[in-house]
């Protein structure tokens, strides 16, 4: 029996290190089937980076137009949606006071 394991040893060794290198190429930290969950996972961090960029341009957007040069109608676009204020085809009139009062 023995003899026959020193002769064949050569085989036994490179089938052993085929099957190790196999298996850690396919599953593992790094392997093929980790390699494939990372990218979907990438892609998808990708997506939802693009998507709150989106969401942080609207959102610097909105707030410089009530911040830098006041936009009337954007106010009165919030007045409408937040508060439910008025009804369609009707004017919305601000009425500003005088900065003199204290």
């Amino acid at each position: 029996m023995l003899d026959k394991f020193k002769k064949n040893y050569l085989i036994l060794m490179i089938t052993f290190l085929f099957i190790y290198f196999f298996f850690n190429l396919l599953d593992g930290e790094r392997g093929l089937i980790s390699y494939m969950e990372k990218k979907d996972n990438y892609k998808q961090l990708k997506n939802d980076q693009i998507v709150l960029t989106k969401k942080i341009a609207d959102l610097e957007h909105k707030n410089s137009l009530l911040t830098e040069n006041i936009d009337l109608d954007f106010i009165e676009i919030l007045i409408r949606e937040k508060f439910l204020f008025g009804k369609e085809g009707e004017t919305t009139y601000i009425i500003r006071e005088n900065g003199n009062q204290k």
